[in-house]
């Protein structure tokens, strides 16, 4: 194939803090002269996505590579009374304020997002728009993070319908399309990473974490060990995994009838849904991965 008339598609998936992985990915393209023309995402992948579109992926890069467990729960906007644990205007400002908001089509690339229509379950293409608005509504995990309303819809995670967006990217002109599946493994380890490691003079004393240690169920639970088999969950445990299974399913179901033409999959099933803060470990598995599938990469391009 004739790679001055192939359009490259890029579909980034989903997968919480597993997604800084799509960092070491694009990283490891870029290197080996790989530059997708489109580039879609479903919930972190919309994140990291809207970021490489529009040139903006050292500064995220930067930024995530700081991240500490503390740095992460400040980000947090408890909230009990909105359709999630958290609200996430203090992560929207926070970005907002870092970063630069840009209506979709001002974007380097192509980009699009993929939400689900809470009331209905449809799926909903973003492409128009602020970028963070979209990405927002990309990742808004249910139970979690409240939904997002826009243009008079209620938009939650797009990983319930569709973890690893293949198909947007050809609706959008791929010709080639690289799909990065971060939930293959998901059921090898029931859970989570493994306790924080901080000095104790790094505790946090916000009233936010304060507030979460006095509530029935904490999101430090998110984090906590692997969840033995004679074991009670907690409640988010129950969440959590309960989600893996979900989008590990859907993921295959979506997969096998819309084929990525290379499947990029990092091995993260250790991660826990917030470890944000383990990012140089999932972006060196990023790198792994991608690297693993350059060969055949090169052979689809005739490169």
């Amino acid at each position: 194939m004739n790679r001055a008339k192939t359009r490259i598609g890029l579909a980034l998936g989903s997968g919480s803090a597993r997604g800084w992985s799509h960092i070491g990915v694009i990283r490891t393209l870029e290197q080996a002269g790989i530059a997708p023309d489109i580039v879609c995402g479903t919930s972190i992948g919309a994140v990291v996505g809207a970021a490489y579109a529009d040139g903006q992926l050292d500064r995220l890069e930067a930024w995530v590579r700081t991240l500490t467990w503390q740095s992460v729960v400040g980000l947090l906007d408890l909230t009990l009374a909105s359709g999630g644990l958290i609200e996430g205007t203090r992560l929207l400002d926070f970005f907002r304020s870092h970063f630069d908001d840009k209506d979709i089509s001002a974007l380097g690339k192509a980009y699009g997002a993929v939400a689900t229509e809470l009331l209905t379950g449809r799926e909903v293409w973003l492409r128009e728009g602020s970028v963070m608005d979209a990405a927002r509504a990309s990742m808004a995990l249910p139970g979690l993070f409240t939904p997002k309303r826009r243009e008079g819809r209620l938009l939650v995670d797009g990983g319930l319908v569709n973890p690893v967006p293949v198909s947007l990217c050809r609706a959008m002109g791929a010709d080639i399309v690289i799909a990065v599946d971060l939930n293959w493994d998901l059921l090898s380890h029931h859970a989570v990473a493994a306790p924080k490691t901080t000095s104790d003079d790094e505790a946090s004393t916000s009233a936010l974490t304060s507030l979460l240690d006095k509530l029935p169920f904490s999101l430090g639970q998110l984090r906590s060990g692997p969840v033995e088999a004679t074991a009670l969950p907690s409640v988010l445990d129950v969440l959590g995994i309960s989600l893996n299974i979900m989008q590990l399913r859907v993921t295959r179901s979506r997969l096998s009838g819309e084929p990525a033409d290379v499947m990029i999959r990092p091995r993260l099933a250790t991660f826990a849904l917030m470890d944000f803060h383990r990012s140089d470990v999932a972006i060196e598995e990023g790198r792994r991965a991608a690297e693993l599938a350059l060969p055949f990469l090169g052979e689809i391009l005739g490169a």
